[in-house]
C-alpha cells in the first residue's frame, strides 16, 4: 500500500509537469494541428517512461538494453524537469510585469503595450515572438541538461572539512575519515566511474574509509565487476560500510556479503572501537531506515549500535539518512556522517529533498551532536547535476583547541 501511495503522488507531480509543459509549449506552437496531437500523445509516454527501469529490474531482468531504456527515461526526465523550472521562471516573470501594467494603469498611467501581455499589438506577431522565446528556453534546456550530464558524470571533486569534537584526544587530532556515499552502481553509472572515486580516495591516504550507502542499483550478479574497484580500497584503521535504502531494492543480503567479500567491516546496530596511541574513538553503524520494511532486517538502532563502548569519550555513526540523527542524538553520538539527499542533485528536486528532511548538505550541529550530509558521489535517477556537485567528503577530526586555532 505504501508503495502504491508512493507510485500515485509520483505520477501525479509527473503529470503536473508535463502537463504544464504542454500548455505552455505545444499549445502555442506554430506547427501542423496533427503534429500538435502528435506531440500530446507523448506525455503519457513520458510520465511512465521513468517506472518501466523499475518494472524490469524488480522482474529480474537486467542487461545492455535495460541500460539503455534507462539512459533515455532519465535523461529526458532530466531535461523536462530543467525545461518545466525554465518555464515556471519565464512565466512568473511575466505575470509580475502583467501585476505590474494593471496596478499602473489604477493610478491612470499611460497603458504601455507589451508583446507578450497583451494590448494593441498584432496576433501574429505576439504568436511569433512567443515562438521565439519558447524556442530560446528549449535550446537553453537543452545546454543545461548537457551541461548537467558532464557534472555528474565527472571525477568527484573532494570536499575537507575540520569538525571540533568535544573530548578528542589529542593523538587523534587530525585523524581523518574519507566518506564516499550514493555512487549508485547501476544501468548509468559503471566500472569506469568506480575506479576514478577510488582513484581519488588513494590520494587522500585517509586513516578510515566509510561508504554510507547506496553503493548500487542493481544486482550482485549484474554489477559485480563493475563495483570491484572498491575492493581496492583499504586505510590503516579500517574501512567500513554500512546500508542505504537502494541495497534493500536489489537484495541488501548479497550485497553485504559482497562488501564483506571486498574487506568492509559492515556495521549493522554494530560499532567498532578504534585505537591511535592513547586515543580511541567508536566507529558504529546502523542500517537504513527503511530496513525494516524488508522480511527479515533489522531495524536501525542507535543505541544498540553503541553496545559495549558507551564508556569511550568519541563517538561516531555511520546513518545513511540524515533523518537517524533524532536517534542519534539521543544516544549521545558525537557525529553522524549521512549521504542519501544528493544534496537535491538539481532544481526543483532541490526544494522537494529539503521539505523532506532535517538537514539535506553540509555540516550542522543538532543539539550536541554533530551531522554532516555529503551530496554523493554519484547520482540516482537523471544523470545531471547542477550547482549541487558530487563530492568526496575528507573529514578532520579536531580538538576544540586546534579547530579554533
Amino acid at each position: 500500500m505504501r508503495y502504491i501511495h508512493f507510485l500515485t503522488i509520483t505520477v501525479g507531480v509527473l503529470s503536473i509537469i508535463y502537463s504544464y509543459i504542454g500548455w505552455r509549449l505545444i499549445s502555442p506552437a506554430m506547427m501542423n494541428p496533427v503534429w500538435k496531437r502528435i506531440a500530446w500523445a507523448t506525455i503519457p509516454f513520458f510520465i511512465f517512461m521513468p517506472f518501466v527501469p523499475f518494472f524490469f529490474r524488480f522482474r529480474g531482468i537486467e542487461n545492455n538494453w535495460t541500460d539503455l531504456l534507462s539512459w533515455i527515461a532519465y535523461l529526458s526526465l532530466g531535461f523536462f524537469s530543467i525545461l518545466f523550472t525554465l518555464l515556471i521562471a519565464r512565466d512568473s516573470i511575466w505575470l509580475v510585469i502583467f501585476l505590474g501594467k494593471k496596478i499602473l494603469s489604477l493610478f491612470s498611467f499611460s497603458h504601455l503595450s507589451n508583446p507578450m501581455l497583451g494590448g494593441t499589438v498584432d496576433p501574429v506577431k505576439r504568436q511569433f515572438m512567443v515562438h521565439i522565446i519558447n524556442s530560446g528556453i528549449m535550446g537553453l534546456a537543452v545546454l543545461l541538461t548537457i551541461y548537467g550530464l558532464f557534472e555528474a558524470n565527472r571525477r568527484p571533486s573532494v570536499k575537507e572539512i575540520s569538525i571540533p569534537i568535544q573530548g578528542l584526544h589529542k593523538d587523534l587530532d587530525g585523524f581523518t575519515i574519507a566518506q564516499i556515499t550514493d555512487i549508485h552502481v547501476g544501468p548509468t553509472i559503471k566500472q569506469g566511474f568506480v575506479k576514478k572515486v577510488v582513484e581519488r580516495v588513494h590520494g587522500l591516504k585517509p586513516d578510515v574509509i566509510a561508504l554510507t550507502g547506496d553503493i548500487a542499483d542493481g544486482s550482485v550478479k549484474r554489477l559485480k565487476d563493475d563495483v570491484a574497484p572498491l575492493g581496492d580500497l583499504s586505510a590503516p584503521h579500517g574501512i567500513f560500510f554500512v546500508t542505504g535504502n537502494h541495497e534493500y531494492y536489489s537484495d541488501a543480503e548479497a550485497w553485504v556479503a559482497e562488501m564483506k567479500r571486498m574487506g568492509f567491516t559492515v556495521l549493522m546496530n554494530e560499532n567498532k572501537v578504534i585505537m591511535k596511541g592513547n586515543g580511541t574513538l567508536v566507529m558504529a553503524g546502523i542500517p537504513d531506515l527503511h530496513a525494516s520494511r524488508f522480511a527479515g532486517h533489522p531495524s536501525p538502532d542507535a543505541e544498540k549500535a553503541l553496545l559495549g563502548a558507551k564508556q569511550h569519550p568519541v563517538k561516531i555513526l555511520l546513518a545513511h539518512q540524515p533523518r537517524s540523527i533524532l536517534d542519534a542524538a539521543k544516544a549521545g553520538f558525537d557525529l553522524q556522517i549521512s549521504g542519501h539527499t544528493h544534496g537535491g542533485q538539481f532544481f526543483p528536486w532541490i526544494y522537494i529533498v529539503k521539505k523532506a528532511h532535517p538537514y539535506t548538505s553540509n555540516l550542522h550541529k543538532h543539539g550536541k551532536t554533530w551531522i554532516y550530509v555529503s551530496h554523493g558521489a554519484g547520482y540516482w535517477g537523471p544523470p545531471i547535476r547542477l550547482g549541487v556537485p558530487s563530492e568526496i567528503t575528507l573529514i578532520r577530526l579536531a580538538t576544540p583547541n586546534s579547530a579554533t586555532s
